[in-house]
């Protein structure tokens, strides 16, 4: 979450931003009218009956405010804010001013992806102020938000309007802007609206269960929990072989060597880290978010599915990458460690979809920018034939590329009348047939589905890797 919106400045010695109410307007009508008619009607009880409007305007008058509010808006705890989460800020109005504000309406604006439940003000409010609005709201479905809140402000205090909920979905979330007018001089005077920018609260994606126990296809770093097929410093026994001179003694087989009269040790591979390359196809969106426990959409899975995946790797050890297929082309260069995750969740919440007119591949492959010995997985719907298309040149370069669907299984067909649902059983077809052709290129497509979804395929991508290769004469 960002910090507290700073309060706009005023001039507290300008009367500037304060307008006489119509109950100013009605006091010095009535006494004028009054006072006139019994000078010219020679009525004294006209004169009396007056001087207690006038006296009471000037009396209300004798202290006019000079200093417009003050509104800003402070989320709640600086800590990481998951989908589902409490999430919680503060819409604060001050008075800067040397007379009290007999009269405070503020209200806030909140993003639809923050259910706000509870809002009332923090600390002792005037009982008829609370009956006006510092109770949540009722009904449901409703924001507890969607209404003003009234109270008083004495001179020199801050008042709190106290927003709790829950957040619904990832990405940067605003509450506010917020306002405030306020009324002093009994309800003579009325203030401007005064308006502050809104604060932003940072939703994660939350994490869902994902866990892959197969090997990387080639594993290329210098440390990690990877079986390389390179012989070193590990725990994997690769065979046993001659003692050379540089052999640790500790790795000396006993047995093998009294069986053999010489000297043998214990080969081991060496734990090697690995490359992972996250793409995420941003062309298109499809489904309707319903947020955390409802439906999801391309975008919610592929956000969702991209921080699962970025977990498991980064705990294991292994270098994480991130590339958006898109107009856009982000990236995020490869790194390992915790520091890397959290970079990861903030790079996430910037994840927009984005239609593109060219081919995007160019702009997003360029030369050098993946390992050979990467694992490329790629976060797509297919609901674009360029996505397949970069699919496919991705595999005939020789990398390892495991293509995850995305779509939405329960995407209902249109309910227009006519041959919409036909042509969307035909879309589904040649979608399918898309999904056959990426197979017999090399491509494996898988649905995700949250743990073990990638197990079968990186079995079968690591067998490939280790297979020997027949070269042509």
């Amino acid at each position: 979450m960002t910090g507290p919106t700073a309060p706009r400045s005023t001039e507290p010695d300008s009367t500037a931003g304060w307008a006489p109410t119509p109950a100013l307007a009605r006091a010095v009508l009535l006494a004028g009218l009054l006072l006139v008619a019994g000078v010219l009607l020679g009525r004294i009880d006209l004169i009396v009956l007056a001087a207690p409007f006038a006296l009471g305007t000037a009396y209300a008058l004798r202290r006019r405010p000079t200093a417009l509010p003050q509104v800003w808006i402070t989320p709640g705890d600086d800590v990481p804010l998951v989908e589902g989460g409490e999430v919680a800020a503060t819409v604060s109005v001050g008075n800067p001013d040397t007379v009290d504000y007999d009269l405070m309406v503020v209200r806030s604006r909140v993003s639809p992806w923050l259910r706000i439940t509870r809002a009332g003000f923090a600390g002792p409010v005037p009982a008829d102020a609370a009956k006006s609005g510092g109770e949540p709201a009722g009904g449901a479905g409703r924001s507890a938000v969607d209404r003003p809140f009234v109270t008083s402000v004495p001179v020199a205090a801050v008042v709190d309007l106290e927003l709790a909920g829950r957040a619904l979905r990832w990405g940067r979330h605003p509450v506010g802007p917020a306002g405030a007018r306020v009324a002093a001089a009994g309800g003579l005077l009325v203030s401007r609206a005064v308006l502050t920018e809104p604060a932003e609260v940072r939703v994660y994606p939350r994490t869902e269960p994902f866990d892959a126990v197969e090997a990387m296809p080639r594993a290329a770093g210098l440390v990690g929990a990877h079986h390389s097929r390179r012989p070193g410093e590990g725990g994997e026994l690769a065979g046993v072989r001659i003692f050379a001179p540089g052999d640790r003694l500790r790795r000396i087989d006993w047995r093998v060597s009294l069986r053999a009269r010489q000297l043998h040790v214990a080969a081991t591979l060496s734990d090697r880290d690995a490359e992972v390359v996250v793409l995420l196809d941003v062309l298109a969106e499809a489904g309707r978010s319903g947020g955390v426990g409802g439906a999801a959409s391309v975008l919610d899975t592929t956000v969702r599915a991209t921080a699962a995946i970025a977990e498991h790797y980064l705990h294991r050890g292994d270098r994480v990458s991130l590339l958006e297929y898109g107009p856009g082309a982000r990236r995020l260069r490869p790194a390992a460690g915790r520091r890397q995750y959290l970079t990861v969740l903030e790079w996430l919440l910037d994840v927009r979809a984005e239609a593109a007119q060219h081919e995007p591949y160019d702009q997003v492959f360029g030369p050098q920018m993946l390992s050979s010995d990467a694992l490329v997985v790629v976060l797509t719907p297919l609901l674009d034939e360029r996505s397949a298309q970069m699919l496919a040149r991705l595999a005939r370069s020789g990398r390892f590329v495991v293509a995850v669907d995305t779509l939405p299984a329960d995407l209902t067909p249109p309910k227009d009348r006519g041959w919409a649902e036909v042509a969307y059983r035909l879309w589904r077809l040649d979608r399918d047939t898309m999904i056959g052709q990426l197979r017999e290129h090399g491509v494996p497509v898988v649905r995700w589905a949250g743990a073990g979804s990638l197990d079968q395929v990186l079995r079968d991508v690591a067998r490939l890797a280790t297979a020997p290769r027949v070269g042509s004469r």
